[in-house]
């Protein structure tokens, strides 16, 4: 009778095989590497999305405050502006006041200076001499020489201030705001209550009327 030792046969079967326990851990392994590197990139790509929009929402806030500056500067502009219009109405409105309080020279003194007064010349002061009050010493601004000559010379064709009109001084003042500069000027002027009379055209006898103007057509 033969006997077949089948024990020791799968015992060395046993011990060339793996173990079906470690092929399994292997996988586990594999499995949760798998779901960590892909955690991993979600959290990322969802960082960089995040990241980015809150970059776009910065860079739009950022427009939207130079935009803003923009408008507030010139905003800032228009209200300097308004604030020298309201500083020069303040100073003829002083001056105004000024001269009604004085009770010195005549009425229509300040309405001849005013008249007199060419664009961009601003007056500051007026004041007559104590001793005389025929005598009137302007202070004001202008932009130019030019328009000092245009105020002396309007000053003078109102007939009321006696020629010639004294230029005192003028001296030029720069602006920091806007770039640029005003001239300071003082003018000396004697007021006359009455204008002298305009001489008569060429031609013209003196104390006779002018001729009719010739008619035209029939009657």
């Amino acid at each position: 009778m033969i006997r077949i030792n089948l024990l020791t046969a799968d015992a060395k079967a046993a011990v060339k095989k793996p173990g079906l326990g470690v092929v399994l851990a292997n996988q586990r392994m594999a499995i949760g590497c798998t779901a960590i590197l892909i955690i991993a990139v979600g959290l990322i790509g969802w960082r960089y999305l995040t990241l980015t929009r809150q970059s776009a929402a910065l860079d739009a806030e950022i427009a939207a405050a130079q935009q803003e500056t923009a408008r507030l500067h010139s905003v800032i502009q228009q209200v300097q502006v308004f604030e020298q219009r309201r500083a020069q109405l303040q100073q003829r409105v002083g001056l105004i006041e000024q001269l009604r309080k004085a009770q010195t020279g005549p009425v229509h003194m300040l309405d001849q200076v005013s008249r007199a007064l060419p664009p961009m010349v601003w007056l500051t002061e007026l004041k007559q001499d104590a001793k005389s009050a025929d005598d009137v010493l302007i202070d004001g601004r202008c932009i130019n020489l030019t328009s000092l000559s245009d105020f002396v010379a309007n000053l003078e064709a109102t007939g009321y201030f006696k020629k010639s009109i004294e230029i005192v001084s003028t001296v030029a003042e720069s602006l920091p705001q806007p770039p640029g500069e005003l001239i300071k000027f003082s003018v000396r002027a004697q007021f006359q209550a009455v204008a002298p009379p305009k001489p008569a055209a060429p031609g013209t006898p003196a104390g006779s009327a002018p001729a009719p103007p010739a008619r035209t057509g029939g009657n």
